[in-house]
């Protein structure tokens, strides 16, 4: 695995050398944009708004546009001479309670490793000093052309940085707040907690699978071989507003406990006795509607035929 960055952790007066790897991989089905009636790839032109000309990559470079309409063309040079401290150094600033730290202000995940002999018994140092502290390393870092907080903490053996989001890129959530005067009943919250006591476990990923991505897969696969595509398995779903909540998250303890004692798919929830009754009222006039339908088509077709 390559490293994409070399630089030193300061800690205190102490610096280690390290090397950064991406830790994650997004994994999906890449597409390309094609022609559809001969599959053909569709390609752009990088066009010039001045002089019409297509421009090689080679020629391209960044520019800033201000308020003025003005353009400021940047270089490599003017990235290469910024006045940062943290370019080739990620600077230990206060070591934080992890339970402090919100999921929202962290970012994209990296391995650091010990860059050379030297730096291992720093390293090492650092790990086993914060395994087990339930503390983070606050830190800055200029990563990917740009400055950003980060988080050091250790997964295994290993020291992790967390890239953060500063605060001001961290969107206002109060437009998402429910009506302060919602009311719920104490029967309504006593089982919402009783569904959650029935769901919790143990944080396992490897359980869990990308079922978008696999459907998509053989979709894809049923394409290639001109075979029929395979069929959704995609369950109905009602809109219709919950009006009994208690009742609703009854039949979801009970379904999220047989699931769990069988190992395998639970029933299907039963909807709340008015619901039910309703429904079974609506069956016959759904039949009737769709006899009508069908006799005004057959009606129709003889039409036409005599004319």
């Amino acid at each position: 695995m390559q490293a994409i960055w070399k630089g030193a952790i300061s800690f205190g007066m102490v610096t280690i050398p390290i090397k950064v790897f991406s830790a994650t991989e997004e994994k999906d089905i890449s597409f390309r944009q094609v022609h559809v009636a001969d599959g053909g790839r569709i390609k752009y032109k990088r066009i010039c708004s001045i002089d019409g000309e297509e421009v090689p990559y080679s020629d391209i470079g960044k520019g800033y546009e201000m308020p003025d309409g003005r353009m400021v063309v940047l270089d490599s040079e003017d990235f290469a001479d910024l006045p940062l401290s943290s370019k080739k150094v990620i600077d230990v600033l206060e070591f934080v309670p992890a339970d402090q730290v919100d999921p929202l202000y962290l970012g994209k995940s990296y391995y650091l490793a010990a860059d050379g002999g030297p730096g291992a018994k720093p390293y090492v140092l650092l790990r086993d000093a914060l395994d087990g502290s339930e503390l983070y390393a606050l830190v800055k870092v200029a990563l990917r052309s740009r400055e950003s907080l980060g988080l050091l903490r250790t997964v295994d053996d290993v020291l992790v940085l967390q890239v953060m989001l500063w605060p001001d890129e961290v969107r206002d959530k109060s437009f998402a707040a429910p009506p302060e005067d919602v009311e719920i009943r104490s029967q309504e919250k006593a089982m919402a907690s009783s569904y959650i006591d029935t769901l919790r476990g143990e944080f396992d990923p490897d359980q869990y699978h990308d079922e978008y991505r696999q459907a998509l897969e053989k979709v894809v696969e049923a394409k290639a071989a001109g075979i029929p595509l395979p069929e959704s398995e995609e369950e109905e779903t009602e809109g219709a507003e919950v009006v009994d909540l208690v009742a609703a998250l009854r039949a979801s303890v009970e379904a999220a406990k047989a699931r769990r004692a069988g190992g395998g798919e639970a029933p299907a929830k039963k909807a709340p006795a008015k619901k039910a009754a309703a429904a079974k009222k609506a069956e016959p006039a759904k039949k009737t509607a769709a006899k009508k339908t069908t006799a005004k088509k057959a009606a129709k077709k003889a039409t036409k035929k005599s004319a």
